[in-house]
């Protein structure tokens, strides 16, 4: 069932619904999320099931924004045991918006959402209708809502509360309409538990926007495994890195198999078919052609955060318009595009 997430109404009906334990999908600004009460590990333990998620693949918790004159969400104190000098930093910067932060969890609460590790990630949106609805669930002693994107696990991350009613058809479940999520890809993840920030997934904020806000360097997973940018007793001072969210090898799934190609082998490929090319979807900033009918050639905007905002929604399209194969044009090896890659590249492995 869809409701309209700016009536008070809806707010209260959700609100009531994640207090008594039960499953609602969530509009943010990023992707929409299917919620439970955090710290009902019965509720949450609901979302693993529902998705078909493994239990240990920890969940992101949603606050509500701080109060006036608070520097930091109550809630994020409570879920969390530590805030290092860096992570209140970030947040005083970038929240509410899209970026999530792991944290040392409290050793009282979020067990189940967390996937049993002692970390804890913690996000605060910017979408109203979320913020409106984590201020009444609050409001009924709910102090965060675990919100995975509310979809089967692995597959493409839903970007309008349509797309959630179709990926949960089968069951009874509530969904706020947000309306279309504004940044359209997964918030970047920065792992705040060892010391040092790690960008552990890229998202729409840059990391030369996190170290200016944090005031030091922040390193990726895959700077620290190399010698000549991370020093041996660098790694060994990090430690091992927490399991986060969206960061498995393979992630963000179309039903149809996805391809990255460089604009010369897409040309290629679709000279090579023909007119006898079908079931075949193609995404790409450069102008193609193609002499088959059957072909689905949509046009990538130039624009990295044009194309995250509409991402999900053209892969959704595509299967929907019965691709088998998606080709896609490989993205500028540009810093603002690092959120894109990391989706297509995640999505092309599965």
């Amino acid at each position: 069932m869809i409701l309209d997430g700016s009536q008070d109404s809806a707010i209260t009906r959700a609100a009531d619904a994640l207090a008594a334990g039960e499953l609602i999908g969530l509009p943010t600004e990023t992707v929409y999320g299917l919620a439970a009460d955090a710290g009902n590990d019965a509720a949450v333990a609901r979302i693993f099931s529902t998705k078909g998620r493994p239990a240990g693949h920890p969940l992101i918790v949603h606050v509500a924004p701080p109060l006036e004159g608070e520097s930091v969400p109550e809630a994020a104190r409570r879920f969390a045991s530590e805030l290092p000098d860096f992570a209140a930093r970030l947040i005083a910067v970038f929240w509410p918006g899209p970026l999530t932060l792991i944290l040392p969890r409290a050793v009282d609460i979020g067990s189940a959402a967390a996937g049993g590790q002692e970390s804890i990630g913690l996000r605060c949106p910017s979408h109203p209708v979320a913020q409106t609805l984590l201020r009444a669930c609050a409001a009924r002693g709910v102090q965060g809502l675990a919100a995975p994107s509310a979809n089967r696990f692995g597959k493409v991350s839903p970007t309008t509360a349509l797309h959630v009613q179709e990926e949960f058809a089968a069951l009874d479940l509530l969904v706020l309409d947000g309306g279309a999520c504004a940044v359209g890809i997964e918030s970047a993840i920065v792992d705040c538990t060892r010391g040092r920030p790690v960008l552990l997934r890229p998202g729409a904020i840059g990391r030369d926007e996190l170290e200016a806000a944090c005031g030091q360097p922040v390193f990726t997973p895959h700077e620290l495994r190399d010698d000549d940018i991370a020093s041996e007793a660098l790694r060994a001072d990090l430690g091992p890195a927490p399991r986060a969210s969206g960061t498995l090898a393979a992630h963000y799934a179309p039903h149809a198999k996805l391809r990255l190609m460089s604009v010369h082998a897409l040309q290629t490929a679709l000279d090579l078919l023909g007119a006898d090319a079908a079931h075949l979807a193609v995404y790409a900033r450069a102008a193609l052609h193609t002499s088959s009918e059957r072909v689905i050639l949509r046009r990538m905007p130039d624009d990295a955060a044009a194309t995250a905002q509409q991402l999900f929604a053209v892969l959704r399209g595509f299967d929907a318009a019965g691709a088998r194969l998606i080709w896609v044009e490989t993205p500028p090896d540009d810093a603002s595009w690092e959120g894109v890659t990391d989706r297509l590249t995640r999505a092309a492995a599965a």
